[in-house]
Order: C-alpha cells, then structure tokens, then sequence
C-alpha cells in the first residue's frame, strides 16, 4: 500500500526513479504530521509488512531525500538478513547507492547539489547533522513564523527561543554557537540553523 499523493511532494523530475522504489511488496508509505525530533522512519510491523512514514512538509528537496534515507534502511532490512548497525557501513552503501541517479540539477537545486554529494560520501543518521546541507535546504523552506536562522546573528546578538527565553550569542564553536541564557546565566549550544527569532538591543 502507498499513499498515491507522494508523488506531490518530491520534484517531478524524480517520479520516474522514485516509483519502482516505493512500488515494492510488503512496504507501507505513510505521510503524518510533522514530528520535531525526526524528519521520517522505518520499521517491522508485526504482521510481517514493513512501514516507512514521513513528515509531510513543502520542501520537495528534503522530502526526497529523507525518504531515499528511509528507502535504504528497508532495502538494508530487505537484503541482508544478519542484524546490522542501522546507520553502519550497510546503510551507508546502500543509500549512497539509491542516492546517486538523484544527483543531477534536474532533480536538485545546485547549491543543493553540490552539499548533497558531499554528504552522500559518508552519509551521517541524520541529514540534520550536515549544517551546510541543512543551509542549503532550509533556504527552499516555508516559513510563515517571522524568524531566522542562528547563524545569521552576529556574536553579542540578542533572541528569543524556547517559549520566550531570551538569549545572548556569545561565540561560535567549529559546529555550534555558545549562547547564555538572560535569566539564569546558564550557558548553552545551539545549532547555527536553530530558528530563533531577534530582538533589538
């Protein structure tokens, strides 16, 4: 069983290489609402059928390439039968492999493209760990929230996030920025892609 509307949310030069993967005995396609820990996930079902459910959004881009992500950890289920790493050198081969007739500007935005084969080369659990993918993919993002991205704030910068906790952005790390919180003095690391929203000093 799949949801026949899918095919709405990834870019129309993709359908033809997305339908015999989709298309596959025994692999249940749900689209739910969007989850904020996970973009997408694959599991057993008990009744021997396998399930793969992905958060729908309006980002075509992202919306491919987390479903390719799932593809391939039921493909990895599908083909080799020993317990694996769910993220090892299994996957990895395996999405890279899935992954590949994607990688052209028809499908693929270049600024997209380019980070996209460079993350493809050694894939991590989460697309959301690649800052310069998830950069280049939250610009093809809608929003309708008044915010921006940390990383567009300079260091002494004021933001909200988290239900009105006010921050000040302290100083960037290689991957993360330090910012300390007003009312406690805690400190803490954000993501240079968490949305926040600016306030003027």
């Amino acid at each position: 069983m799949i949801e026949f509307d899918i095919l709405e949310l990834i870019p129309e030069a993709s359908h033809e290489l997305v339908k015999p993967l989709i298309f596959e005995k025994h692999l249940n396609i749900k689209i739910v609402k969007v989850r904020k820990t996970k973009h997408g996930d694959f599991k057993k079902l008990r009744n021997g059928s396998n399930q793969i459910t992905l958060n729908h959004i309006n980002n075509k881009y992202r919306f491919l390439i987390t479903l390719i992500h799932e593809l391939a950890h039921f493909k990895v289920y599908k083909n080799i039968k020993k317990r694996v790493n769910p993220h090892g050198v299994e996957w990895k081969n395996t999405y890279k492999l899935l992954m590949l007739p994607f990688l052209n500007n028809k499908i693929f935005p270049n600024d997209i493209l380019s980070k996209l084969a460079t993350h493809i080369k050694n894939p991590s659990a989460s697309t959301d760990s690649d800052t310069n993918l998830v950069v280049a993919l939250n610009k093809y993002d809608y929003f309708n929230d008044n915010k921006i991205f940390l990383n567009d704030l300079s260091e002494d910068c004021l933001f909200e996030y988290d239900q009105g906790k006010v921050f000040l952005v302290k100083r960037k790390l290689r991957k993360r920025y330090i910012c300390k919180e007003l009312s406690s003095g805690r400190e803490y690391l954000f993501s240079p892609v968490a949305r926040i929203k600016s306030i003027e000093k």
